[in-house]
């Protein structure tokens, strides 16, 4: 966002992937989601699932550093309460053994509750497409509750590559199992049609509404596929379930407050200031005040007559 406000501030307009800074941006970005995947490796899918919204605590506060946003009330008061419910994930995240064999994996994907798991999935799946593709459904509803059917399928199959991976580099080689690969390719199917109806609800209604309605879908439904497939809360302590759960609920009323209300901010005057682009020192006008009479049209009859000679 920063680099797209400085490269608008410039009189050469320039594409976005001209810019250092941008790429600067990408790199942590790709960095991030590295962080994310292997993160998988190492902990269960009930525990990293929810931790994305601290993704949202960081977006709030890093906007007033970088932005010049303003911050409100409601953004402190949903930060506290992600904490809150951060806090109490990490304290009663399901904790089993971590290290997933590829015969674990293929083992799973045959066992009865996963199979009924994934039938009552595609099902749910077919029903949304055929609303969303016949009936022309675009409720924002529907698109987020396939990408969130989808999502449950990318965080297993995740989990089974990050973990076979990490297997391998300590010389339990897992990759010639044709497993791997499988899964491999699920993860990327799944993911790249996630990306397709995330964009489309992007598309079609705020960003505001889209991303905690999003949150709360995708990690409801990793740590559901969680349970089942990799059976993460089979030996856990029903007061451990129940505060585990309480933190998700915390998470999830904690970012539903940092985006209420919170409407993405336009520019009021057809031009840009340049006096507030972040480490931008400038105050000169870039286009013309579009109240001044100068502005696209003549100012009186003399310049009727020096334009037309």
């Amino acid at each position: 966002k920063c680099a797209h406000l400085r490269l608008a501030c410039q009189r050469e307009l320039k594409p976005y992937y001209m810019s250092k800074l941008w790429w600067c941006g990408t790199t942590l970005l790709g960095l991030g989601e590295v962080g994310n995947f292997t993160a998988y490796g190492f902990a269960p899918i009930a525990f990293v699932a929810p931790l994305g919204c601290v993704s949202v605590i960081g977006s709030a506060f890093i906007s007033v550093l970088f932005l010049k946003k303003t911050m409100r009330a409601a953004d402190i008061l949903g930060g506290t309460l992600t904490v809150t419910g951060t806090y109490l994930l990490v304290t009663f995240a399901p904790n089993v053994p971590q290290e997933l064999t590829a015969r674990q994996v293929q083992n799973y994907l045959v066992s009865w509750p996963f199979l009924v798991y994934s039938i009552l999935e595609i099902i749910i799946f077919c029903i949304l497409l055929y609303f969303y593709k016949r009936k022309a459904v675009k409720h924002i509803v529907v698109l987020l509750m396939m990408v969130a059917l989808l999502a449950s399928l990318t965080v297993i199959a995740v989990k089974a590559v990050a973990s076979m991976i990490m297997l391998s580099a300590k010389g339990k080689m897992q990759l010639t199992y044709p497993v791997f690969y499988i899964m491999a390719v699920l993860m990327a199917t799944s993911c790249a049609f996630q990306v397709k109806f995330l964009n489309q609800a992007m598309h079609l209604y705020e960003a505001t509404a889209v991303v905690p309605i999003n949150f709360v879908f995708f990690t409801t439904s990793a740590i559901i596929s969680g349970v089942i497939f990799y059976r993460e809360f089979q030996s856990a302590a029903l007061l451990s379930m129940f505060m585990f759960l309480f933190g998700c609920l915390l998470s999830f009323l904690g970012v539903f407050v940092i985006a209420r209300n919170k409407k993405d901010e336009h520019l009021q005057i057809p031009f840009i200031d340049c006096g507030h682009i972040p480490g931008q020192k400038l105050t000169g006008k870039i286009q013309p005040d579009s109240h001044s009479s100068h502005y696209g049209t003549l100012n009186n009859a003399d310049d009727l007559v020096k334009s037309q000679s």
